[in-house]
């Protein structure tokens, strides 16, 4: 049971994929435009049920109830040593600019 006032997160079909633009790319408009928000629970409910929110901006939303206490899980990706490389001769680059 996740109770009122937590912080949750629900997901919501804004449209259809047979409702999107029709100027769209092809792999855009396959897929239905969903929207995941985050707020607090208007009332008490389970994982799944359909729930009412208030945004931190002060909206109302509503949607499935997909997560409690949700926290951000991306990253950056793995290390490029690479870019390293890039930054050293801009580093360097720029040092030559400066002292010119």
């Amino acid at each position: 049971m996740v109770k009122k006032h937590s912080v949750v997160q629900i997901y919501k079909n804004v449209l259809s994929r047979e409702n999107r633009a029709s100027n769209l790319p092809a792999d855009t408009k396959g897929v239905p435009f969903e929207m995941r928000v985050k707020g607090s629970l208007m009332h008490d409910a389970e994982i799944g049920d359909r729930v009412d929110i208030i945004t931190s901006s002060g909206r109302k939303e509503s949607g499935s109830l997909i997560a409690s206490d949700p926290y951000f899980s991306h990253s950056f990706g793995h290390y490029v040593k690479t870019l390293e490389e890039v930054k050293h001769i801009i580093m360097k680059e720029t040092e030559e600019l400066e002292n010119e």
